[in-house]
């Protein structure tokens, strides 16, 4: 079951430069579905709570997003992604439904591979007062959880470093969780990366 107390946060508001001429976010899987739909679907089979981030002149639709994608528009993308986080924190603390919410989960709407029974085990390892970063063979990857207590220092994020910083600032409040998910490394930055396949599992998790 969904947990309600962590929001997904998808980031999808930048150019994606390396990908080529073609918006990234628009590119088909195997099965027809846009990258970007893939990886809000994902999230929402884990999620109660969750939100995509495009830039502000954007609408979900010619994405392929679905319907009922609730989207936060940020108005400079273009400065990095830790503008884009700034700006979407502060909607994110303003808004009323979100008021019981304990962490949220940053995700890349690039990143469709990860399992569902992974991004559940992490929501239910969140608190209001840690970093929760998922690990695979030692590497951490994505998404990251932050606790409520991070978001002020989100909001005054800048520029394209996002939020490494306050990782290497807060080492004693960053736990890790070691999983056996490859797809929370995988991310798609060409068009070669979009040939793997979406691995998912109903086995019961331990929380």
């Amino acid at each position: 079951m969904p947990c309600k107390r962590v929001v997904a946060v998808i980031m999808a508001a930048g150019s994606s430069r390396r990908f080529g001429e073609q918006d990234k976010r628009r590119a088909l899987l195997a099965g027809g579905e846009t990258l970007l739909n893939a990886s809000f679907a994902r999230a929402v089979e884990a999620f109660t709570h969750c939100r995509v981030v495009l830039r502000d002149t954007e609408t979900p639709a010619p994405l392929g997003l679905a319907e009922h994608a609730s989207v936060i528009g940020v108005a400079h993308a273009d400065r990095g992604l830790g503008t884009s986080l700034a700006e979407a924190f502060a909607t994110l603390a303003g808004d009323p439904s979100l008021a019981e919410v304990q962490a949220a989960a940053i995700l890349l709407g690039d990143m469709p591979a990860i399992r569902v029974d992974t991004l559940r085990r992490l929501q239910h390892a969140a608190d209001t007062a840690h970093i929760l970063r998922p690990c695979h063979a030692s590497h951490p990857g994505h998404p990251v959880l932050f606790g409520r207590a991070f978001w002020p220092a989100l909001t005054r994020l800048d520029g394209d470093a996002g939020a490494r910083r306050l990782i290497r600032q807060h080492p004693e409040r960053c736990r890790t969780i070691e999983v056996d998910d490859p797809g929370i490394l995988l991310d798609v930055d060409t068009p070669a990366d979009l040939q793997f396949e979406i691995r998912n599992t109903d086995a019961q998790v331990p929380y």
